[in-house]
């Protein structure tokens, strides 16, 4: 049952990244199973786990609600994620490898270039949400801690979130944001835990002003 629980928290939210359930949408554990493809016993199971995490709240007397993006939600998450960037940063200046930080520079050189030559189109943006994000989970992930990856990535599903709301990573930004994380290698290239620091901080604080719509 345990692998069950998994599949279905990976499918519902595959399905809730991929707009197939709206967040502020009211829904049933038989809409849950018919968008997921999975068993009633494993929604059953999945639910008290999505309560935690915070993407299905229980409504008296109207069911399952996916998590609304609001205000709330966009502070909260963002300051969830400035904290925990900038600590783990300063770890990640000492351990990362050079050749490591080598391949992120060329992923987001890559990108850049693109966009500087003007071939800014669908397929472009794609890779630079994919680089934008590979960088943000490496520094996590360099950490080697299982619960802070854990609830990061939960965290940063409901950033996608609001991303789907009106704030996703669009042809216009693709070059700042690509910019802004070339300063952060090259900090990280220096070995300079201070100046990642900040501007990984000021990077996050950017992306949050965006959401708000600031």
């Amino acid at each position: 049952m345990a692998k069950l629980r998994t599949q279905a928290y990976e499918r519902f939210t595959e399905s809730l990244l991929a707009r197939e359930i709206m967040p502020g949408q009211f829904v049933t554990q038989r809409q849950l199973v018919e968008v997921t493809g999975m068993p009633l016993g494993a929604i059953r199971e999945l639910i008290p786990r999505l309560e935690v995490d915070g993407l299905i709240i229980t409504v008296p007397q109207r069911g399952l609600q996916i998590a609304h993006v609001d205000l709330d939600l966009i502070r909260n998450a963002f300051q969830f994620r400035y904290f925990l960037e900038k600590e783990a940063v300063r770890e990640y200046v000492r351990t990362a490898a050079d050749d490591e930080l080598a391949e992120l520079r060329r992923q987001h050189e890559a990108v850049l270039d693109a966009a500087c030559a003007g071939r800014i189109d669908d397929d472009l943006v794609a890779e630079a949400q994919i680089t934008d994000w590979n960088l943000h989970d490496t520094i996590i992930d360099a950490l080697g801690n299982k619960i802070i990856s854990s609830t990061y990535r939960v965290n940063s599903i409901k950033i996608r979130l609001i991303n789907q709301a009106g704030t996703r990573l669009f042809g216009n930004i693709v070059e700042p944001v690509m910019r802004d994380h070339l300063g952060i290698i090259a900090a990280l290239e220096a070995r300079d835990p201070d100046l990642s620091e900040r501007l990984l901080g000021e990077h996050v604080i950017s992306a949050r002003n965006r959401a708000l719509g600031l």
